[in-house]
């Protein structure tokens, strides 16, 4: 039951991560954001993982491997996607430029995982990049609520990188990894990395208002648990650039419950973009019809 419906559901609770962070930006910098939020859920985990110490051993050996799974699952990829909200990039595009990641997937994962890598990879990167600049490039030259800066889709690349390699390091050393134990350490150290690049760069000006409190809630145990430990479960029934096809529905899902939440509203031409974007990650991850074998 539950592999029939993950992938939809895991499509509706990552989406609803960007919105989280729209949230709860205005109230804390971004790295104290990802900083508190990791704490809690490992904190959480933690607790978890003392009632589970024979099934859920947390052993020297799954220290390095869980931690540089957090670094880049969690670490780089919550913390260039909160920065790049937190200077005004949208909820929709920030969506946009990550759902690149199961292109870079499949390309990896060729590379690392020896997943047998198609032909149109290469076309479906070139039209997904195609498609990012049309949204992008335009708002990057205006002025106002609508411009967007370079250092914000810097920040969203930075996440699209770290999500990618991420993903292709669970899927490769994840299987071995207890989870519970393995993604508790991924977020205390997520936490750790976070806070002290918290401590150097930002004011720990925190507003605890219900809105902030509500959005950390949900990212605590929506995406942190829900999504996450869902992203696990996906990975280890099935390849990473498969899985990683998910996130290309994530762009429309976010630009819906964006417009409904906070009037983002979507231009022709950005609605043009998407939907080359969403088409050159298809080719990458979409199933292909079978040609007969010869007889």
């Amino acid at each position: 039951m539950l592999k029939k419906f993950a992938p939809s559901l895991f499509v509706l609770l990552w989406s609803t991560g960007f919105i989280g962070v729209k949230y709860g930006i205005p109230y804390a910098p971004p790295f104290y954001f990802v900083a508190i939020r990791m704490a809690i859920a490992a904190l959480l985990l933690f607790i978890a993982i003392s009632f589970l110490r024979k099934s859920q051993p947390i052993t020297r050996s799954i220290l390095w491997p869980s931690t540089l799974i957090g670094l880049t699952l969690h670490g780089a990829y919550l913390g260039g996607c909160f920065f790049a909200v937190s200077r005004g990039l949208p909820a929709g595009v920030t969506a946009l430029i990550v759902s690149l990641q199961p292109v870079l997937v499949s390309l990896f994962a060729a590379r690392y995982l020896g997943e047998a890598l198609k032909a149109r990879a290469v076309a479906g990167l070139a039209l997904g990049l195609a498609g990012l600049f049309v949204v992008v490039i335009p708002r990057i030259s205006m002025t106002g609520t609508n411009s967007i800066s370079l250092i914000s889709i810097a920040a969203c690349i930075v996440g699209l990188l770290g999500g990618t390699s991420g993903t292709i390091l669970q899927k490769k050393y994840g299987g071995a990894i207890p989870t519970l134990a393995g993604t508790s350490i991924q977020y205390a150290a997520t936490a750790i990395v976070l806070l002290t690049l918290a401590l150097i760069f930002e004011k720990p000006e925190i507003q605890w208002t219900a809105r902030f409190v509500g959005a950390l809630t949900w990212l605590v145990l929506a995406l942190s648990f829900g999504a996450i430990l869902l992203l696990f479960f996906l990975l280890s029934h099935g390849s990473a650039a498969s899985v990683s096809s998910l996130y290309y529905l994530v762009p429309a899902v976010t630009a819906i419950e964006a417009y409904f939440f906070f009037d983002e509203h979507i231009s022709p031409v950005s609605l043009l973009g998407t939907l080359i974007t969403v088409i050159g990650v298809w080719l990458v991850v979409g199933k292909q019809k079978e040609t007969p074998a010869a007889n």
